[in-house]
């Protein structure tokens, strides 16, 4: 059963310092030193791909606080473009665990392209933290002017092209009445947006902040409206046949990703700190603390209890606006992507 803000916010500062005290590890092979693989951990080295935007702050505050170290486990984390981008390479075994949107996933999973569990949640949208922007100079003033646009997000009929396609029909609009861009990753939006190569931007944070502070970058709508009002994000995964063959590490990541998710829903100065140890090569991916002090934050949900521990009814209501919006499987249910379901 979900668990949110059961624990003491007191109780969380004060881990949020003990795991942040003598600063954090950064680069791709995070895990804050060893401290040793715990009996029955059947695989302490673990490739995690994660998209490196602030839904996935738990996941940040855990790599970077030692929080899966603590459990012995040493994490390879390569950040994703999106987890469209990573969903074939999961099956294939590059990665053991990833982290991304929900609607990629559901829609492999109905494919019949992966056999997934989601097991733990990342993030639930808040006012502020995705919308669609455009330069200060733009002459897109609304919404009805995106119509014969190009919008960039950052895969296809992914969780942005959900978001932006519901506020398009709260406006009167259809989703194909505007051109979106699938090929340019995150990191690279704001730049493209400056240089007039598209003419609007589904930017998530820290992305916004950053194009807010750099170029100016006009919010045109928040996408946190509608039928998609505090609407779930992003998750975790493992191919079921992954989390059979090694319950015990599973168990041991849900563990440290879920303390790094309540200390991220409770205390803004880990995630800020988490946020600005990203690594900066190849990409430049860690923000600056002028940018991490801007940010607007999701919700984080948590749980206490074992991996799995996802709200149902919540993950659902993906599977339904899905159907809503983008002609989903009205036959889907997301038992079965669930652990036990």
């Amino acid at each position: 059963m979900t668990a949110r803000r059961r624990r003491g916010t007191a109780l969380l500062v004060a881990a949020a310092t003990v795991v942040f005290a003598g600063g954090c590890s950064g680069g791709g092979n995070a895990g804050g030193g060893s401290t040793g693989t715990p009996p029955g951990v059947e695989k302490p080295d673990l490739n995690v791909a994660v998209v490196p935007a602030l839904d996935s702050a738990g996941f940040f505050v855990a790599l970077y606080g030692g929080l899966f170290a603590k459990e012995g486990l040493h994490i390879n984390f390569t950040p994703a473009t999106s987890s469209d981008t990573v969903i074939s390479a999961q099956v294939k075994g590059q990665y053991d665990i990833t982290g991304g949107n929900y609607v990629s996933y559901i829609q492999a999973e109905a494919a019949g392209q992966a056999n997934l569990n989601i097991f733990a949640e990342a993030s639930v949208m808040e006012p502020g933290t995705q919308g669609i922007y455009v330069t200060p100079n733009s002459p897109i003033k609304s919404l009805a002017e995106l119509k014969g646009k190009t919008v960039a997000i950052n895969a296809p009929k992914n969780i942005l092209y959900l978001l932006a396609a519901s506020v398009l029909a709260e406006h009167g609009l259809a989703a194909n009445s505007v051109t979106f861009v699938t090929n340019i990753p995150f990191p690279a939006m704001p730049a493209a947006l400056k240089a007039g190569k598209i003419d609007a931007a589904v930017l998530p944070e820290p992305f916004a902040s950053i194009a807010e502070q750099a170029d100016g970058a006009v919010p045109l709508v928040d996408l946190d409206q509608g039928a998609t009002t505090s609407f779930p994000v992003a998750g975790y995964v493992v191919t079921k046949q992954w989390a059979e063959k090694y319950p015990r590490t599973l168990a041991a990541f849900d563990t440290a990703l879920e303390e790094g998710q309540a200390i991220a829903d409770s205390n803004r100065a880990a995630v800020e700190q988490a946020m600005e140890d990203l690594p900066m090569t190849p990409v430049p991916l860690g923000v600056s603390k002028q940018i991490a002090s801007v940010m607007t934050l999701d919700n984080y949900p948590f749980t206490s209890g074992p991996p799995g521990g996802v709200d149902k009814v919540r993950l659902q209501r993906v599977v339904e606006v899905m159907q809503q919006f983008l002609k989903f499987n009205s036959a889907f249910n997301i038992n079965s992507m669930l652990l036990g379901g």
